[in-house]
């Protein structure tokens, strides 16, 4: 046997000999990640949609950080870190921070863990990639405690009742003037918001984005998917599982103006998504078109 023939055995045989790790489980993929939470279409628009906002959430059970009973949850922090506790103990985390384990709810709970357990005032920038053993939101948060973000001007809820000098208010001001206008439009997940000269309304809808999908499409068929003159369907956005579809607007008229469009919408909706029958072929063509208008955020 030659020299490199004994060397190659000899490495099989170290490899052979040698103890084998024990592979971590993968966290899995979970397409509706807020599932089950109070407010899960509140979930998906901080995280997807809105630029500033803030929500609050009470925590509960063995997995819940020991001594916490509140957190914020928000959209962005500075410089997009993932957490911070600040000197007062308030913990707030960023959903838009990032995150690719495949879970959401997981990966918003490693970045509250980790804000939990750092030193006041130092921000989380970077957290631990989940396991399987990572909780999720739904282990910690209180199934009867509802959710609902605030939507902010701009982004002064980063500094609270802190002063700042000169350079940090420069970076606050560049901060907000980024922000797209946006305001809620009644109660439930739905938000005007200017881009441009060009106003819309972004609305998360509950169901599932594939019955969301087929509800859309009866109404685009029957000519009832808009809020009337001067505004159209766009197309829709799907996001953690769900469908947010994007209506144009009358950039000349207020968000208020379009409250009771939006109510009879939703009930038009709620119409066309209870209807279990297969689609028409009318229908099926709209369901065609609109697909083709999708875009799959993250």
């Amino acid at each position: 046997m030659g020299k490199a023939s004994r060397r190659r055995q000899a490495r099989q045989e170290s490899r052979a000999a040698a103890p084998r790790r024990e592979r971590t489980p993968q966290v899995p993929f979970v397409a509706r990640p807020f599932e089950g939470l109070p407010g899960e279409t509140e979930w998906v628009a901080i995280r997807e949609i809105l630029p500033a906002a803030t929500g609050s959430i009470t925590l509960t059970g063995d997995h819940a950080p020991e001594g916490l009973t509140e957190a914020t949850v928000a959209t962005v922090l500075p410089l997009a870190w993932a957490g911070l506790r600040r000197e007062s103990g308030e913990v707030l985390i960023g959903t838009q921070s990032g995150g690719a384990s495949g879970d959401a709810s997981r990966d918003l709970v490693s970045q509250l863990l980790a804000a939990a357990a750092s030193e006041p005032g130092v921000p989380i920038q970077s957290v631990p990639q989940p396991t399987i053993e990572t909780p999720r939101l739904q282990d910690i948060v209180d199934p009867d405690a509802p959710f609902r973000a605030e939507v902010h001007e701009g982004f002064e809820f980063w500094v609270g009742d802190a002063e700042l000098d000169g350079a940090a208010q420069e970076s606050l001001e560049r901060a907000n003037a980024s922000a797209i206008p946006t305001v809620r439009l009644g109660e439930d997940s739905a938000f005007w918001c200017q881009i441009g000269e060009r106003t819309y309304v972004r609305i998360v809808l509950p169901e599932d984005e594939d019955v969301a999908t087929n509800a859309l499409a009866r109404l685009h068929a029957a000519g009832e998917d808009n809020f009337g003159d001067d505004t159209r369907l766009l197309g829709a956005f799907r996001a953690c599982g769900l469908l947010i579809p994007v209506i144009e607007l009358d950039p000349e008229r207020e968000a208020g103006d379009y409250t009771d469009a939006l109510a009879a919408w939703r009930e038009r909706y709620a119409v066309a998504a209870a209807n279990e029958d297969n689609l028409t072929a009318d229908e099926r063509r709209a369901k065609s078109g609109l697909l083709s208008r999708q875009v799959t955020l993250r």
